[in-house]
């Protein structure tokens, strides 16, 4: 059966297996749940009560008035989890590769960009699982969004983590062993984090740092951590949704085209003398 002679309902049962497969995969991993939501949480609870003096935060849109520490930072966080996740789920594409997991998927008769978007899509859904836990936690210490931007971040979140997952997926499609993946993803998940908004305001860095002002202004995770923000007070940001979209659907086409599945195979072909 041609892809060309499936219709509608073929396709949203391809996805929801994938879905499924992901969801089950994440339910089945408890300490990736736990870890995802350690890091912004020791943010959220420790560094942020150390730097509520040091780190005041002006009068700046979306905010109607000074907020504080632990509440500006709370969109940068939805994005730190964003992030990882995107990150964590590429590996697991890696991994798949490695094993020939993703081959066997691949051999079905759907287009491979759309198992890869579904692929994309699966992984977002379970980070956005994962940003309403963190939500709900913050709210129980008084840390609290306009009732309506809980719902109205769910685009935003939507958009920026099929962002940093496509991102996550082009620099996979690059890497050609599994070993080396960790030592990439440390060279790309620091350095957005800290060079964006997510735990300062950017006129403080243009204040400190014009030229990390400039670097914060070139990285993608800037614009995702302030479509985060200002979708939370229920307000949209038009550049940073432009940029976002623009390198989702850069990213997300440079993996499409990059990704082999047969890659790991072939290395460890090679690496056994040709017997696999």
């Amino acid at each position: 059966m041609s892809a060309q002679a499936f219709g509608l309902r073929q396709y949203l049962i391809c996805l929801k297996g994938i879905m499924v497969r992901e969801g089950l995969r994440f339910v089945n991993q408890r300490e990736r749940f736990i870890s995802s939501l350690v890091r912004p949480l020791v943010w959220l609870l420790i560094f942020a009560a150390g730097f509520r003096q040091v780190l005041g935060v002006s009068i700046i849109p979306p905010y109607k008035t000074y907020v504080l520490y632990e509440v500006y930072i709370t969109p940068g966080l939805c994005g730190m989890i964003l992030l990882f996740s995107g990150m964590q789920s590429s590996l697991s594409m890696v991994y798949d590769r490695e094993m020939g997991n993703m081959r066997t998927l691949l051999v079905s008769p759907f287009p491979r960009w759309y198992l890869l978007v579904s692929k994309l899509i699966a992984g977002v859904t379970v980070s956005i699982a994962q940003v309403y836990v963190f939500l709900l936690v913050a709210y129980f210490f008084s840390i609290k969004m306009p009732p309506l931007g809980y719902l109205f971040v769910l685009p935003a979140l939507f958009l920026a983590g099929l962002m940093l997952c496509a991102l996550g997926m082009f620099l996979s499609s690059m890497i050609k062993q599994l070993e080396n993946f960790s030592g990439v993803m440390n060279f790309v998940i620091f350095p957005m984090y800290f060079a964006s908004p997510a735990l300062y305001p950017l006129w403080r860095v243009q204040q400190s740092s014009p030229i990390l002002y400039k670097i914060c202004q070139f990285n993608p995770f800037t614009y995702a951590v302030e479509l985060i923000r200002f979708a939370l007070y229920v307000q949209i940001d038009w550049f940073s949704l432009a940029v976002v979209v623009g390198c989702t659907l850069l990213f997300l086409a440079g993996a499409i085209v990059a990704y082999d599945p047969s890659r790991g195979l072939m290395n460890r072909k090679q690496d056994t003398g040709g017997n696999a």
